[in-house]
């Protein structure tokens, strides 16, 4: 397995629809962290987007996992970012 960081930028005019379906990208985000796959989640203070930390196989099942996020699905999200992370020190 693989750890990967995730960073969301939202689409500013989407933002009644990300607060519209927030509950339910929170629930899917609760799923993932109970199944190991999330390790962290949060938006960032700006409003700008959200960092995520991704555990998958690779790039292509992270996506795959990120693709499942009710966000993804209403068009909240303007792009995702995915890149492959080693960490040097840090509790994971």
């Amino acid at each position: 397995m693989s750890t990967f960081h995730v960073e969301y930028t939202y689409a500013p005019e989407a933002a009644t629809v990300r607060d519209e379906h927030r509950p339910a990208h929170r629930e899917f985000l609760g799923r993932l962290h109970e199944a190991g796959d999330l390790l962290y989640v949060g938006p960032f203070t700006d409003g700008s987007g959200a960092a995520l930390m991704i555990v998958a196989d690779d790039e292509t099942a992270a996506r795959a996992v990120l693709a499942g996020d009710p966000f993804a699905a209403v068009a909240a999200i303007a792009t995702v970012t995915v890149r492959e992370w080693k960490q040097v020190y840090g509790p994971f």
